[in-house]
């Protein structure tokens, strides 16, 4: 017997393992790769949300694990993954920068937001009023991330590269079986791919594509993650991401030209230099109608729970919600109502 199965191992089922290996409990993983949201992620951890110069949900929490949990991961796999990062927002008026600082002169952005307009010194930027710069930023590489990790944990033995089988679930009252494992609880950290899981897919997880495209352009050299319309976001050697489309209603992770030429439109908006496209990647983001993460043990199967919905911000919630969900199960100490799946009544839920 082992004490979990865990299924998936994007930044939601890496963060619940990372819980385990610290609390020292039995577990082993089934992945089989076929969500890439984690994957294609751009990584970046920040307490803002740009757009609207409003608090990210639980930021300061969050950000108190980051760095000490992280560092255990790349203590384990051996390879920095997290990165101090600037991120500097391009303000495109008088009245955006009246609007940062009034975001700045609020209790909760004050810690987050520097009060400091950073000056545009590149000649490749249309940048006239400045930028506004977010504090306690940075970028975890989470396509290395989720690679090494995953190798180190096939090298415990702990890692099955197959498919789930939910059929193959049978409950016991202090236990469950699946195939010939027996497990005190499986935690469900499948992303998307929840729609396909007949235990939680009642669960409004909507999900919403992202399109990315990597670019080279050695005339830049910016050494910052900006945020406008869409961000640019230095990945090394003159190469930068391009993100994010949001698209409600399409749920493949086949790239789309209309997303491609909504990203350059906005790129070339402010970018002055010439640049080669040089990939263009999609995934399905595991994003909620309430944008909360859905936490919590099964209405109906004790033994059963979910880890999901970290959105866009899977590197920064992601150990946050994993260390809550531990913790309701071991100790009985309750989720926050706010990411609690009872918030969502399984009979008026369609």
């Amino acid at each position: 017997m082992v004490d979990y199965i865990i299924v998936g191992l994007g930044l939601a089922g890496i963060s619940f393992c990372e819980v385990l290996e610290q609390k020292n409990k039995s577990f082993i993983v089934f992945d089989d790769e076929s969500q890439h949201s984690s994957t294609i992620s751009g990584g970046l951890y920040n307490p803002v949300i740009l757009k609207r110069f409003t608090g990210v949900w639980k930021a300061e929490e969050q950000l108190e694990l980051i760095k000490p949990f992280y560092n255990k991961i790349e203590n384990k796999i051996g390879e920095e993954v997290n990165y101090k990062v600037s991120v500097l927002r391009r303000l495109a008026s008088v009245e955006e920068q009246n609007a940062w600082f009034e975001a700045a002169d609020k209790p909760k952005l004050q810690p987050f937001i520097s009060t400091k307009l950073v000056k545009n010194q590149n000649e490749y930027i249309d940048a006239g009023y400045n930028y506004g710069e977010v504090l306690k930023t940075g970028r975890v590489n989470t396509k290395n991330l989720q690679k090494l990790y995953r190798q180190y944990l096939i090298n415990q033995g702990k890692f099955l590269a197959e498919s789930f089988n939910y059929s193959s679930v049978t409950h016991y009252p202090d236990y469950v079986t699946y195939k010939s494992y027996k497990a005190k609880k499986i935690v469900f950290a499948e992303g998307y791919g929840i729609k396909n899981n007949p235990f939680f897919n009642y669960l409004p997880l909507n999900g919403t594509k992202g399109e990315l495209l990597t670019i080279y352009a050695p005339a830049l050299k910016i050494n910052f993650v900006l945020k406008s319309s869409v961000f640019i976001m230095p990945v090394g050697n003159d190469f930068y991401r391009i993100g994010a489309t949001y698209n409600w209603k399409d749920k493949t992770n086949i790239p789309t030209p209309e997303a491609r030429e909504e990203l350059l439109t906005k790129l070339n908006t402010f970018l002055r230099c010439d640049y080669e496209i040089t990939d263009h990647v999609a995934a399905i983001r595991p994003t909620v109608v309430d944008r909360r993460p859905i936490v919590g043990m099964h209405p109906q199967h004790k033994n059963l729970y979910i880890l999901n919905g970290l959105g866009s911000r899977g590197v920064m919630i992601g150990p946050f919600v994993a260390n809550n969900l531990y913790s309701h199960i071991e100790k009985g100490i309750p989720l926050d109502k706010e990411m609690d799946i009872k918030r969502f009544d399984r009979k008026t839920v369609r």
